[in-house]
């Protein structure tokens, strides 16, 4: 994945964050549940993307399944 689309990504999930914390009416618990949430995967993301971190799709423990 090339940088601008890594950085295209990271700006559209920021503007869709900020226009929920925005305008969608709802408790600040939750919000801050849903950031928390949305930060974590993004981060976990952002590292299986640059490569630091290997992939959590594909458990090492089902590898003898196949």
């Amino acid at each position: 994945m090339s940088l601008i689309a890594l950085v295209l990504v990271l700006v559209i999930l920021g503007v869709g964050l900020y226009l929920i914390n925005t305008y969608v009416p709802m408790a600040a618990p939750i919000k801050t549940i849903i950031n928390v949430v949305v930060i974590i995967f993004v981060l976990i993301w952002l590292l299986e993307a640059v490569g630091l971190v290997g992939s959590f799709g594909d458990p090492i423990m089902f590898h003898h399944i196949r």
